[in-house]
């Protein structure tokens, strides 16, 4: 009986505790976080407790504490008139610390990876028990906490059905989702063609790819149609040009920001949708979402050394600041994490 109330008292111990965590109240540029003491959360049923080693500062991120575009506000990242939630961070890797009722399928003290759409930037962060996978037993916890970025590059090209042996553009290939894109277009087969600065081009030919173009002196839209998908991160090609370089029934993913202020580069998807629209050629949009399924294929590609993170900078919990505002400058060169637990 002392046992069973000593394991009911556990919650309302936690509850009293508290923890460091990033926090902005109003929209604005990454200098409105603050780190600041708030309570540390307790996992309901069907949740887990992290305690959280690493967190990726992403551009997703970004948008979030900016509120730009506009239009993140009206989704269960955003909120109006200010943030509904207060502590940013999606992407994290740590340590299972409690479980809540009901939860079978992780034990405490499990290394763990995983997403959410807030909470990350925090010593400890509660989610739902199946957004969490097992760390790859070869991967760093800052490693770790880059893997959910990867599902970007998976679900692009399942909505472009890549199969092997195609051709692949991959356009801003040492970039956060760019590193990503090149590696999982290798691991399904196809022959990759990766655009990016000369200063990067040595570490895009080490993620796998066949050919590497610097865009600053080679232009990948002459040479006619020859790719069969076009992974467009940068968006500064028209959608005119990207069709062009697509074999008949290609698939054209844009997968960038830029645009305006209200609904970001929303407006010109819109309009490449009309103008493939009679062409053959298709325009694969997506939304990626926290999905388990995909955080196992990541791990299991980190895993058979298909794939790894590629890590920039990492930076403590004080200087989340810095990692937001070097993510929102553009031109990364792959991730940036915050380190948050030794």
């Amino acid at each position: 009986m002392n046992a069973m109330m000593s394991a009911v008292a556990t919650p309302s111990k936690v509850v009293s505790q508290v923890m460091q965590a990033a926090v902005f109240r109003a929209y604005g540029e990454p200098e409105v976080l603050v780190v600041e003491e708030r309570a540390r959360p307790v996992p309901a049923a069907g949740e887990v407790l992290v305690r959280v080693h690493a967190a990726l500062a992403s551009i997703g991120d970004h948008h979030v504490i900016t509120g730009k575009p506009y239009a993140i506000r009206l989704t269960p990242y955003g909120g109006l008139p200010g943030p509904k939630n207060v502590v940013p961070g999606q992407c994290f890797s740590g340590v299972v610390e409690a479980l809540g009722a009901k939860v079978n399928t992780v034990k405490v003290g499990e290394a763990v990876f995983g997403q959410k759409s807030h909470g990350a930037f925090a010593e400890y962060v509660v989610i739902r028990a199946e957004l969490v996978v097992e760390k790859p037993k070869n991967a760093s916890f800052e490693e770790a906490a880059a893997l959910p970025w990867g599902a970007t590059a998976l679900d692009g090209f399942r909505v472009a059905g890549l199969k092997p042996g195609q051709r692949v553009l991959v356009n801003g290939a040492s970039g956060a989702v760019g590193t990503w894109a090149v590696q999982v277009a290798k691991a399904k087969g196809a022959h990759v063609t990766a655009v990016c600065s000369a200063r990067n081009q040595a570490l895009v030919r080490s993620l796998g790819a066949d050919e590497v173009l610097d865009y600053a002196v080679e232009d990948f839209v002459k040479g006619g149609a020859r790719f069969d998908v076009v992974f467009d991160l940068v968006g500064n090609r028209t959608n005119a040009e990207c069709k062009s370089v697509l074999l008949p029934k290609g698939t054209w993913i844009p997968c960038f920001g830029g645009g305006n202020d209200w609904v970001g580069p929303m407006g010109r998807i819109i309009g490449a949708f009309i103008s493939f629209m009679f062409s053959g050629k298709k325009v694969g949009q997506f939304v990626t979402s926290p999905n388990r399924e995909n955080f196992v294929q990541l791990k299991e590609l980190v895993e058979a050394g298909k794939a790894k993170p590629v890590i920039e900078r990492v930076y403590s919990l004080g200087e989340v600041v810095q990692a937001l505002t070097h993510v929102g400058e553009g031109h990364v060169r792959g991730q940036q994490v915050v380190r948050i637990a030794g």
